[in-house]
């Protein structure tokens, strides 16, 4: 062979080559380009779900409207649990020396957030995190309590929602004072180791005195309080007795025992109750609050810092009337009373 024929043959041979490799890298650049397309998890880290913790005093049939509002609140928002939020659900069945341990928990479990209802409960949880973000139900009056520096610039690691509303508890009075009789004494059960009730019944009674209604003050730290408050019941004989939430929750059961035995009114600070007797209840809807919570919560995981939520205050009110208890107790409601009622239970 020519040495120009051994040139020519070199040169074909070394494009035919490049041809095979262009071939080759083209065919491996679509196949990795297809695997991508085809298995695009293995390529991506996993998002974390968010964890929330959930502790209430109360048991889940006493919180069961709140609840619901809360979880469906979270659904309109684009939630879903076990989706893209996990909620851990914790109650004290109104025992709240629980309460610590509940919290406890979660910092154990490293939740991202605990919301949480109640005005001792929130202190206890308080008490085990400054860290972890939390969200107030509810509260009465979160500023008495300890619970934050302002409703405008909470401080800390707390936020959420207020029960506090101008004159609540007078307004309970003056609806009182249309359906008992005149000159009607009213029993305040209240608990003096929780601060935000030393407020509250300072306030219902100058309240009481403006109407000139005669209030028996009914302390109850214990179970065995509770038994000399009921036996002060029964000596002084009031019409009516006003029972907070916070009483409720500790004690709500005997104290409505004892009241349809005695044919004794209960005044209800929330509708929740008052079908386990109760005459009446007026004051902020919990439901609306907890709704109101699961926004706090959204807006918790998408960045937002407690400190620059506003504790907010109530904007719904209810006021519900039972006939039924009433007439077993041989009272008539003023139609003046039931057409201002939201709910009326026959």
């Amino acid at each position: 062979m020519r040495r120009g024929e051994c040139q020519v043959s070199s040169d074909k041979w070394i494009e035919g080559r490049e041809k095979y490799m262009k071939k080759k890298i083209t065919v491996l650049t679509l196949y990795v380009l297809l695997l991508a397309l085809c298995f695009p998890a293995e390529a991506q880290v996993p998002k974390k779900i968010p964890l929330v913790g959930f502790i209430v005093p109360g048991s889940p049939s006493s919180y069961a409207a709140r609840i619901e509002a809360f979880q469906q609140s979270l659904r309109d928002l684009g939630y879903v649990e076990g989706k893209n939020i996990n909620i851990e659900y914790r109650y004290a069945e109104g025992k709240f020396d629980r309460v610590p341990d509940l919290a406890a928990e979660m910092v154990r479990l490293k939740v991202d957030m605990i919301v949480t209802g109640d005005t001792p409960a929130i202190q206890a949880v308080k008490k085990t995190t400054t860290t972890i973000p939390i969200v107030m139900g509810n509260v009465a009056d979160a500023i008495a309590a300890g619970l934050v520096d302002s409703l405008a610039r909470p401080g800390g690691n707390i936020t959420g929602l207020t029960t506090l509303a101008p004159d609540l508890d007078g307004k309970r009075l003056e609806l009182v004072k249309e359906m008992l009789p005149k000159g009607a004494r009213v029993g305040f059960f209240w608990d003096p180791t929780v601060g935000a009730m030393k407020i509250r019944f300072s306030e219902v009674n100058a309240a009481a005195r403006a109407l000139e209604i005669a209030l028996q003050s009914l302390e109850v730290r214990n179970a065995k309080e509770l038994e000399g408050a009921l036996e002060a019941v029964t000596r002084e004989r009031p019409v009516a007795l006003m029972l907070p939430n916070t009483i409720v929750l500790a004690h709500g059961k005997q104290i409505a025992e004892f009241a349809t035995k005695s044919r004794l009114a209960l005044i209800y600070d929330t509708r929740e109750f008052i079908e386990d007797g109760g005459l009446m209840s007026y004051g902020p809807s919990f439901p609306d609050l907890w709704r109101r919570a699961a926004i706090y919560v959204d807006k918790i995981l998408k960045g937002a810092k407690p400190n620059d939520l506003p504790v907010e205050q109530p904007m719904k009110f209810d006021l519900v009337i039972n006939l039924k208890t009433a007439k077993q107790i041989g009272l008539t409601i003023p139609q003046s009373v039931l057409y201002r009622a939201d709910r009326v239970i026959k």
